[in-house]
């Protein structure tokens, strides 16, 4: 492991704004489940969810464009996450957080109806049929959102991978989810501000290649 890495992970352990926890750590219970208004970010602000964030582009960018919001980002790789962190400590950003663990354990860190808005930007598209069920829109990570979405909630994609995104809006249809947004070219045909005007690093690398870049939204059926 290169010593920039290390001196990342070592800097990760210093933000009071990052958890990392393992699977064996969250036995035990995570001290912010259902609590994140009251005991971190100290207001009734609705919370939104950053899967996949990557290096927090998305989490930071949002965050400086609803200050009335709080944001969350969530990925597994501490030295992608230790940028948006950063960001959030010399911007003295209060209404952001981050966790370091991987997506499949994300309900042990919400409580019932705790987090009203998901963005999963520039996810895995999981290409391979044998492996959908790791797709962050498919029906076994929805039902797992599920657990802590508030009944009048949102969830967003943006994605370069059009099979992804057909994949969604099939889920979408198959289980009653009600489509908000679409567009199949964000800058071609248009697409809400926050969508186009929030670009991660690998997107502006991906639009310079050419790539058509995909969005939807969708509140999800909870009965």
């Amino acid at each position: 492991m290169g010593k920039k890495k290390l001196s990342r992970f070592e800097e990760n352990l210093t933000f009071n704004h990052l958890f990392q926890r393992s699977f064996e750590q969250l036995q035990d219970g995570f001290h912010l489940k259902g609590r994140w208004h009251s005991n971190f970010f100290g207001n009734n602000n609705p919370i939104v969810l950053e899967l996949g964030c990557g290096k927090g582009e998305y989490t930071t960018g949002l965050a400086e464009r609803y200050p009335g919001k709080n944001f969350i980002g969530i990925d597994v790789k501490g030295a992608r996450i230790w940028a948006g962190c950063k960001k959030v400590k010399e911007e003295k950003l209060k209404n952001v957080a981050f966790i370091r663990t991987r997506i499949e354990l994300i309900e042990h860190f919400f409580g019932p109806g705790e987090v009203k808005e998901i963005w999963l930007t520039f996810s895995d598209p999981q290409p391979r049929k044998s492996r959908q069920k790791k797709r962050l829109s498919s029906p076994q990570f929805l039902k797992r959102y599920s657990n802590f979405l508030a009944g009048d909630n949102l969830i967003h994609l943006k994605t370069d991978n059009r099979p992804l995104l057909d994949y969604t809006l099939e889920v979408i249809r198959q289980h009653g989810h009600t489509l908000e947004a679409l567009s199949y070219d964000v800058y071609g045909q248009g697409a809400p501000d926050e969508v186009t005007e929030i670009q991660t690093f690998y997107e502006q690398m991906w639009r310079e290649e050419g790539r058509t870049i995909h969005y939807l939204s969708f509140r999800m059926n909870m009965t």
